[in-house]
């Protein structure tokens, strides 16, 4: 199977690359070689590829900066995969596309399913929903793959954000009203793979939900990243309104994966595991 990924540098983009091989080839590329503040360009590359199957693990994710370039952010969220899974649909490819927890508002404290009403709470979260709405219209065979507070030894994310912190501070204030599932990219990259493996083998296309369990809060989240790497930071916790930021964020961003299961036979990954694998590597300088 050869997988040509949109997203060359993020986190996904990088782990799906580490799982090249014999039997999967990975053609990655660079915002240089595809841009998706230029759509068009970006369906010319899957108009000409020779790949079975198309990701995209690009995205515009600075969710507080969206609140200033609304504009930008639709184009890279939703106006680029539109065109890019209108031109996989021509060719007859797959496409896979992942999207966001932020979709949802946040609202109770059961996980939501992948068919349960949408209604974003920001414009990172309203991007990333239209640019769903633009897959699914494009008429090709589909899979959009939400998943949430995703983490790796790659790129800038909430595990390197607070080792960083750690190295200079013994105490942090962190959100404990905020409820989901950390979730490490490398999973989700072989969650893609094995997907798009189905897709190609005449499995339906369709919206799923991949996240990590147990569900738990950026501030336990926190203290488990202090643990691991045993370092000394006390963690106290505080409410989203001790801590405001210019995008609002949902409360509740626990994913129900069922049907990903029932599908494609894909459980949820541990993600205290792969914070394990994630602080090794990093250890080890592998970023």
């Amino acid at each position: 199977m050869k997988v040509l990924v949109f997203g060359k540098t993020g986190q996904v983009a990088q782990e799906l690359q580490a799982l090249a091989g014999p039997d999967v080839q990975i053609e990655a590329l660079s915002r240089s070689e595809a841009d998706l503040q230029n759509p068009s360009e970006c369906a010319e590359r899957i108009l000409a590829t020779d790949a079975d199957v198309v990701i995209n693990a690009a995205a515009y994710t600075a969710v507080d900066q969206a609140e200033t370039e609304p504009d930008i952010a639709e184009i890279i969220n939703a106006t680029a995969p539109g065109a890019m899974a209108k031109a996989a649909a021509v060719r007859n490819l797959p496409f896979l596309h992942i999207s966001t927890d932020y979709v949802f508002a946040g609202a109770g404290d059961t996980p939501h399913e992948a068919s349960d009403p949408t209604d974003p709470i920001n414009v990172y979260g309203r991007s990333k929903l239209a640019g769903e709405e633009a897959v699914r219209v494009a008429g090709g065979k589909y899979v959009i793959l939400r998943t949430s507070w995703v983490f790796s030894a790659h790129g800038t994310n909430f595990v390197k954000s607070m080792l960083r912190l750690s190295e200079s501070r013994d105490a942090l204030s962190i959100v404990a009203d905020q409820h989901g599932g950390p979730t490490p990219a490398g999973d989700i990259a072989a969650t893609l793979l094995t997907m798009a493996l189905g897709l190609l083998e005449g499995k339906p296309s369709g919206t799923y939900h991949y996240a990590g369990t147990p569900t738990t809060t950026w501030a336990d989240f926190a203290r488990a990243i202090f643990q691991s790497s045993n370092r000394s930071v006390m963690v106290t916790n505080i409410p989203s309104s001790g801590f405001p930021t210019p995008a609002k964020r949902p409360l509740n961003s626990r994913l129900d994966c069922a049907t990903l299961l029932s599908d494609f036979g894909v459980t949820p990954p541990d993600w205290q595991a792969g914070l394990t694998r994630v602080i090794t590597q990093l250890e080890q300088g592998d970023t």
